[in-house]
């Protein structure tokens, strides 16, 4: 049996609708009952991941911002932070404008989303979140700088993101828009499940990972069990070892009843 649970939120253990079934919240309450923990590891800020901490359960660990922030749910407290420099986004940020004429920017901390007056985004942003030239926003360490370009298709907007950075920071996407999720240096979802790991003393080969978006690709192909959704991006599908019914059908939460016999 698996020791440890990994899920993605947002079109993996939600519902489109932004629901958790009553299906899924039972299945998590149980593997909770039998001390098996559930982590959610999203791309979410943690004021959209909030939202879901109710059904995280009593170990209260919840891997944000792509791996760039592990938070202590019952202490409301950050467990670790992986953030990006100020100095190495600035420089990463006038590489890839150089390169891309036209992207814009936004800063993710633990403070909220700053944002350059040209930035869209297309969430509703929170009252009284900051707009000014990156080079203001960017003034301490940030768990994610955000990159939008309206032109570019997601995938070719990766392309050339990764050339034009050569590895300086690591590039994601879980957007249907051209959205980049830029964290730290070797920060990913799977580089901070492993550490969360390493200190609970489980290994990779004991981890259960669900997910369907670029940015769930990492931690698919380091843990040992590893289930796209059924409505995943192709390149999910074809990293993961299985496939899960969709999230709207409680896609996760019916694999794991399987898996523990519940």
């Amino acid at each position: 049996m698996p020791r440890l649970v990994a899920t993605d939120l947002d079109g993996t253990l939600v519902r489109s609708d932004g629901t958790v079934s009553d299906y899924t919240r039972e299945v998590l309450a149980e593997l909770d009952r039998r001390d098996v923990p559930v982590v959610f590891v999203t791309g979410r800020p943690l004021r959209w991941a909030e939202e879901v901490f109710s059904y995280v359960g009593r170990h209260g660990l919840a891997i944000v911002s792509n791996g760039a922030l592990v938070w202590d749910v019952a202490r409301k407290a950050v467990h670790l932070e992986r953030p990006i420099e100020p100095a190495l986004g600035l420089e990463s940020a006038r590489l890839l404008r150089a390169a891309v004429p036209g992207t814009t920017y936004a800063v993710e901390d633990l403070a909220g989303i700053t944002l350059e007056p040209a930035f869209l985004e297309r969430h509703p942003v929170p009252d009284g979140a900051r707009r000014a030239p990156l080079e203001e926003l960017f003034e301490r360490p940030a768990l994610k700088l955000l990159a939008r370009h309206e032109e570019l298709a997601p995938q070719e907007f990766w392309d050339v993101a990764e050339n034009a950075l050569t590895g300086r920071l690591v590039i994601t996407w879980s957007s249907s828009t051209s959205l980049l999720e830029i964290s730290g240096p070797g920060v990913t979802k799977a580089t901070t499940l492993e550490l969360l790991c390493d200190r609970l003393g489980i290994a990779a080969a004991e981890v259960i990972a669900f997910g369907d978006m670029p940015n769930d690709l990492p931690m698919l192909t380091w843990a040992g069990t590893s289930y796209a959704m059924a409505d995943a991006h192709p390149s999910v599908t074809a990293a993961a070892g299985q496939v899960a019914p969709g999230h709207d059908e409680d896609g996760v939460a019916r694999v794991l009843a399987g898996v523990f016999r519940l």
